[in-house]
């Protein structure tokens, strides 16, 4: 199989974390990048900014992925500006302070499952859109990011979280087979016990140090470690490989 120059990739959520490292690695590579942002604007811009600095080329975008018409001009925007999507990470996600089932309402079930499942499949939807064989497209690649949170649960902290991811999972699986004879390749990865900022979101920034010695490999993963393996995912190299996980979570 030919290998393809790197194309076009959005990376949500990629101001901060995984995102960032993945927009880096893949600047690198030479893909051109739009860095989404939600809200931390000087993050995104200073992560362009770098970029080129490096030779890359990056452009910042902001939208919330829970909202329809906020992802179909992020698409639209990139189209214009560097041209049509053919790699996407759905990497934004959320959650929110740690606490058991008994004591979530609603409303934090719908911010949950509106960024982190709403919006993958909105990201989603509007790849398959311009990367699909079906609509002229060229094919492209999708990596998810999910949870090992899916298979473990987070009991009493996270399953809200969990099960978002679960579906982020079943997503994963159906549209990979939905699109497999589009030139669309759909896979995840599940990490956890990630030093990233999100552990402070949920109330506890030192969350890895406090697992990280009852995990299999005694320590907690790096952003630039899960960014190595999306990457892995988006290339030519994982050219038969579609509906698949790969697992980050030191063994557990």
């Amino acid at each position: 199989m030919a290998n393809r120059k790197p194309g076009v990739l959005i990376v949500t959520g990629a101001s901060r974390g995984i995102g960032a490292a993945t927009a880096r690695i893949a600047a690198e590579r030479g893909y051109a990048v739009c860095v989404n942002y939600h809200r931390n604007q000087s993050a995104a811009q200073s992560l362009v900014f770098e970029i080129e600095r490096g030779g890359g080329r990056a452009i910042a975008v902001a939208a919330d992925v829970s909202s329809e018409s906020d992802v179909i001009n992020l698409f639209a925007h990139v189209d214009n500006a560097i041209g049509p999507v053919t790699a996407l990470v759905n990497n934004a996600g959320i959650l929110e302070k740690q606490m058991r089932v008994e004591d979530i309402d609603a409303a934090r079930l719908s911010r949950i499952l509106a960024t982190n499942v709403i919006g993958s499949f909105l990201c989603s939807r509007e790849a398959v859109k311009r990367m699909s064989t079906r609509h002229g497209g060229q094919g492209g690649a999708i990596v998810n990011v999910s949870s090992a949170a899916s298979r473990l649960g987070s009991a009493g902290e996270y399953v809200d979280y969990a099960a978002s991811k679960g579906a982020v999972d079943t997503l994963t699986i159906g549209l990979s087979r939905e699109v497999a004879g589009e030139g669309i390749r759909v896979n995840a990865v599940r990490p956890a016990f990630i030093y990233t900022d999100m552990h402070a979101d949920g109330g506890e920034p030192g969350r890895v140090d406090r697992i990280s010695k009852s995990l299999p490999m005694q320590r907690g993963g790096h952003p630039i470690e899960v960014a190595h393996a999306i990457m892995w995912l988006l290339s030519d190299e994982a050219s038969y490989t579609t509906g698949t996980f790969i697992e980050l979570a030191g063994g557990k």
